[in-house]
């Protein structure tokens, strides 16, 4: 096996097991019979990204072994029985090759800090005080998979909304350090970590995912087919809702002709690109299906794409030029 091959070969493995960690540590999460779910999401979803990481740095022929330089050799960090030491997650995110965003990276960083104080001491009730931490780590981790090695490798389409069989409290949570059951050093890393944060890199949906939920009652048949509903940000109902709760603005798709696709393409230079190949690419990937998102019709009755198609264009000529 020629060395392009090798380094291909072990970058498939890696970005495999990446994703079916990541798969695993959502589905015990949100497995209602298990009491172990955020200390083995954490440690599952660490591994996830080490992985991810790795494949990344092998793709980019970027070195992520430990050694020490002697001279102009390197000589490389191994186990006791030979194995290389390869890097972990904390020194992935420190090399300054390092392509994650820093509040992705607030997001990881944290996690890797509370699994070094769950390591010491059994801990509960902490799934539902930090879900949010869980839920933004698990979207920047498919959308990393995504930008990293492409549109078709997400892992959105095997998730969904967890069923809950308990109703959302709507009493104000008691504060963090009076939790019953949750280790003393467990509350004061949390808080100490938060603080750390100035009041954007906390409130960033990177560092922490938070939605908020409104009770609904329905008065015609249908209306109550989703447990979440979302509302436009000038509606009466957002308009009313307490200022320090978020509100998600919905916001128009950008939509692009199939010329504008292809002057795109060649913009960022692929210059062979042409309408027939874009034709060819909506014929494989059958883009003109709503089911797949690609795009939409519009009233002009011309089918317009969004940025999601271009992304997965983009891919496909990378990888197939």
């Amino acid at each position: 096996m020629t060395r392009s091959r090798q380094i291909a070969s072990v970058k498939g493995e890696l970005v495999k097991k990446s994703r079916e960690a990541a798969l695993a540590a959502v589905q015990i999460f949100n497995n209602p019979s298990m009491s172990f779910k955020a200390e083995s999401y954490i440690v599952l979803m660490n591994i996830a990204w080490t992985y991810l990481l790795h494949a990344y740095f092998r793709a980019n022929k970027i070195e992520y072994r430990y050694f020490d330089k002697a001279g102009d050799r390197k000589r490389f960090h191994r186990t006791n029985k030979g194995a290389y030491k390869y890097w972990e997650l904390e020194r992935c995110l420190n090399c300054t090759e390092n392509p994650i965003d820093k509040d992705t990276a607030n997001n990881l960083r944290f996690l890797i800090g509370l699994r070094h104080e769950i390591e010491h001491q059994m801990t509960n009730k902490i799934d539902d005080l930090l879900s949010a931490r869980f839920q933004a780590c698990c979207l920047n981790y498919n959308e990393y998979l995504k930008d990293f090695f492409g549109p078709e490798l997400g892992i959105e389409n095997h998730l969904s909304f967890s069923l809950q069989f308990s109703s959302i409290d709507t009493e104000q949570k008691e504060m963090l350090m009076d939790q019953d059951g949750l280790p003393k050093n467990i509350a004061s890393y949390i808080m100490d970590f938060d603080k750390s944060l100035n009041d954007d890199e906390y409130a960033n949906p990177r560092y922490a995912y938070r939605i908020l939920f409104i009770p609904k009652t329905a008065n015609r048949r249908g209306q109550a087919d989703k447990v979440i509903e979302f509302v436009k940000s000038d509606s009466p109902l957002a308009v009313g809702l307490n200022k320090e709760y978020a509100v998600i603005k919905e916001t128009e798709k950008a939509k692009f002709l199939p010329s504008q696709v292809v002057c795109k393409m060649k913009d960022e230079g692929f210059d062979n690109f042409t309408m027939h190949n874009h034709t060819q690419l909506v014929k494989k990937f059958d883009a003109k299906s709503p089911a797949n998102g690609f795009g939409t019709m519009v009233a002009d009755k011309h089918w317009h794409y969004y940025e999601k198609w271009i992304q997965l264009v983009r891919a496909e000529l990378s990888t197939n030029p």
